[in-house]
């Protein structure tokens, strides 16, 4: 592999203007397929195969309204009776008609004569059905809808909108920005110089900007989660900054060490490219691994971030070197201080910080690897209490129009109005149809955590009914989970007793399901994910143990990270600084993302730590000197790599998406855990402890394993044994 990045850097270096052009046709091309053929992404969270969905498949035509797209208009008086008092009604009633008349609202029945008004005569509801499905309702339908509100608001009521239609989701905030300026401050200090750390910034750009617009492009074609394009923007941007940093710095060292730029640049692609290449690929399988939840969303969320991951390594293997060849020798032109060359020590004759630590480890390495394994022990206690949800309307942030009429309802109708349950009652098959349906109805009733059962919809043959169940807990609740499970155990005996099937569905239960049906899919992902670990690790570093430590220490960072991620959106701590909002069940997706992604990245700098020591092992260095050179050698530009992931990552938790917000929040944990806990202490002690057995490889394995020559050791050689005048390319 290094010999073929070798000869890519070369004629990307040389033919930089052909490239450079390339990639800017790319973009424009792009481009122009996104503004022709982009089309709305959905916020549904569908999951075929799970009866809540297979029931709403099958009823679609027989009740279209449980297919269709909804909302809820909630009017609030400020005083208790004050709904009910007859200048409300009548400015409620207008406010009713003049929605029933938007484009698109199929019906709209008023509060008052289907009994929708709270007991104490505070709050009623105006529940609004479209006659198309969610994806298709349009943000101008929506404002139509609350500008029709407004005789309500006029007569002293307060007016929130809430429901599917208003739930929207993975809406970025701006957020990001704070991390790229992070990203650029923390590239500044690492590199020195302002052309060498615009670099990286402006190829994860280009690399991110290439993927979005393919991934828009795309959404014309193909229903795409919200959720996608924003995971892909997230992981893109981290992993496009970090890559070139890996490559722009060991092409640095190369110019340090007086090779000419050209030589430097296809030297850096060929060894730290291989590194890029290799920690992008296993990125790409765990993200496209996703696909083993059979969860069709969760799906497109991991095709749409590996799709940007390959943008992002094709960018740090050909535009960058490009753009080192316009730079030269200029790289390190507009100074912000004076920069060091890769040396052992410092010109005053100080070892570096990464080395002091370094030798700080070799010298205690039991002692570091317990207290590493305590720490991280205790972070991951919390974890054992995960509990998965969807996010719904309680868990938009505070003061949005979804929030306020989710806490409207709840306050004045109870938590179940939030949380219905819609249970179809097939009774085609019983002796009298309407009696069985009274009979499930009868059922239901009595059992424990039922609050109500609202009247049945029949359909026009008598054969079929829905019966809106409303339990006595919201829809984040337990209770409402054990309550769905409760009504599916009387499936049997309601057949026998009535002759009708039952099967339950709704957005309530639908969420439920997709929760059971990731929480089912976690264990098998996981198992994969650490197969995909110790093969593409024992092929990268041929090792046995090298492997094995790093599978240990990615799952000590999930179940790090996850505690953490419970601790805060689950337990509550630190709302005073993170504004969650609202505690409760952490998204259902986010520990399958989290495993998906912070594999790859873990892999990252497992790939770049411990290939520089396997690379000074293979030069002859004992086992101890080369864990301290590798650290040495890798731990400010790991370090750096790491602060930006965190500071990208981190940015999405100063936004409000109640899906967006704990996804960031769990990778920058994630990945400040694994590179500072793990890849910094763990590892090297346990390399350490293992010494020349870390680089053992049955011989066996050796015959049939083939040669990835990640280091460039290979390649180094054939140039050591070049002659002078021969010409460059191998």
């Amino acid at each position: 592999m290094a010999t073929y990045l070798y000869r890519l850097g070369h004629y990307c270096f040389r033919r930089r203007r052909a490239v450079l052009a390339v990639w800017i046709a790319v973009l424009i091309a792009l481009g122009g397929a996104a503004g022709a053929f982009a089309g709305k992404t959905s916020d549904e969270f569908k999951v075929p195969g799970t009866e809540a969905q297979t029931t709403l498949d099958r009823i679609k035509d027989t009740f279209p309204q449980q297919a269709h797209g909804s909302a809820q208009v909630v009017f609030a008086a400020p005083a208790p009776g004050g709904a009910t008092a007859p200048e409300a009604g009548r400015a409620v009633s207008e406010a009713v008609g003049r929605i029933a008349a938007v484009p698109g609202v199929a019906a709209v029945p008023d509060p008052y004569a289907t009994g929708a008004v709270s007991p104490d005569g505070r709050v009623a509801i105006a529940l609004v059905s479209f006659d198309h499905k969610l994806a298709d309702v349009t943000d101008q339908q929506r404002e139509a809808v609350r500008a029709a509100a407004e005789p309500a608001r006029a007569a002293g009521l307060d007016v929130a909108f809430g429901g599917d239609a208003y739930n929207k989701m993975a809406q970025v905030d701006g957020g990001e920005a704070i991390g790229l300026v992070v990203a650029g401050v923390v590239l500044v200090v690492t590199l020195g110089s302002l052309v060498a750390a615009g670099l990286p910034l402006l190829t994860a750009l280009v690399g991110v900007g290439a993927a979005l617009a393919a991934i828009m492009a795309l959404s014309g074609s193909f229903e795409i989660i919200t959720t996608a394009p924003v995971l892909a923007l997230m992981v893109g941007l981290a992993v496009g900054i970090d890559y070139a940093l890996f490559i722009l710095s060991r092409h640095r060292r190369h110019l340090d060490e007086g090779l000419e730029p050209d030589e430097a640049a296809a030297r850096a692609t060929a060894t730290a490219g291989s590194a890029v290449v290799f920690a992008g690929l296993t990125v790409v399988v765990a993200l496209a691994g996703l696909a083993v939840a059979g969860v069709p969303f969760l799906t497109v969320m991991g095709l749409a971030a590996s799709g940007a991951v390959v943008v992002a390594v094709l960018v740090a293997i050909t535009l960058l070197p490009a753009l080192l060849g316009f730079a030269g020798r200029a790289i390190d032109r507009l100074p912000v201080r004076k920069r060091a060359l890769h040396r052992e020590t410092r010109p005053d004759g100080r070892t570096t910080l990464g080395e002091r630590w370094a030798r700080f480890v070799v010298r205690r390495p039991l002692a570091v690897l317990l207290a590493g394994l305590a720490g991280l022990g205790l972070l991951a206690v919390p974890a054992a209490s995960l509990d998965l949800g969807l996010p719904g309307g309680g868990s938009q942030a505070a003061g949005t129009d979804a929030r306020k009429a989710y806490d409207l309802v709840g306050a004045g109708f109870g938590p179940g109005f939030n949380a219905p349950l819609v249970v179809v009652v097939d009774a085609q098959g019983a002796p009298r149809p309407e009696q069985a349906v009274q009979g499930v109805a009868a059922r239901l009733q009595t059992l424990p955590g039922v609050r109500t059962l609202l009247p049945p919809t029949v359909d026009r043959t008598g054969g079929t009914a829905l019966l809106t169940v409303i339990p006595q807990t919201g829809p984040d609740d337990a209770g409402t989970r054990t309550l769905v499970n409760e009504i599916r155990d009387q499936r049997e005996s309601l057949k026998s007793a009535t002759g009708a099937d039952i099967a339950v569905t709704g957005t309530t239960a639908a969420n439920i399901d997709v929760s059971t049906k990731l929480g089912q899919a976690l264990p098998p992902f996981l198992a994969v994910i650490v197969g995909i670990a110790v093969v593409l690790l024992a092929l990268a570093f041929r090792s046995v143990l090298v492997p094995l430590k790093a599978v240990a220490g990615f799952l000590l960072s999930i179940t790090a990270s996850l505690g953490a991620v419970v601790a805060v959106y689950q337990w509550g701590w630190l709302d005073g600084l993170i504004d969650v909002p609202k505690v409760g069940p952490v998204v259902s997706f986010v520990p399958i993302l989290l495993i998906g992604v912070l594999f790859g990245l873990a892999m990252d700098y497992e790939l770049f730590l411990v290939s520089g020591m396997k690379e000074e092992y293979v030069h002859g260095r004992a086992p101890r000197d080369a864990v301290v050179a590798g650290v040495r050698g890798g731990a400010r530009v790991v370090t750096a790599a790491a602060l930006i992931m965190v500071s990208v990552f981190g940015s999405f938790v100063f936004g409000h998406d109640p899906i967006v917000q704990p996804i960031g929040f769990a990778l920058a944990v994630g990945v400040l855990v694994d590179a500072f806990v793990v890849r910094m202490a763990l590892v090297p002690a346990a390399m350490t402890l293992f010494g020349r057995a870390a680089w053992w490889f049955p011989k066996r394995l050796e015959k049939v394993v083939p040669r990835v020559d990640m280091e460039g050791e290979q390649l180094i050689a054939r140039l050591e044994e070049r002659p002078a005048k021969e010409p460059v390319g191998v």
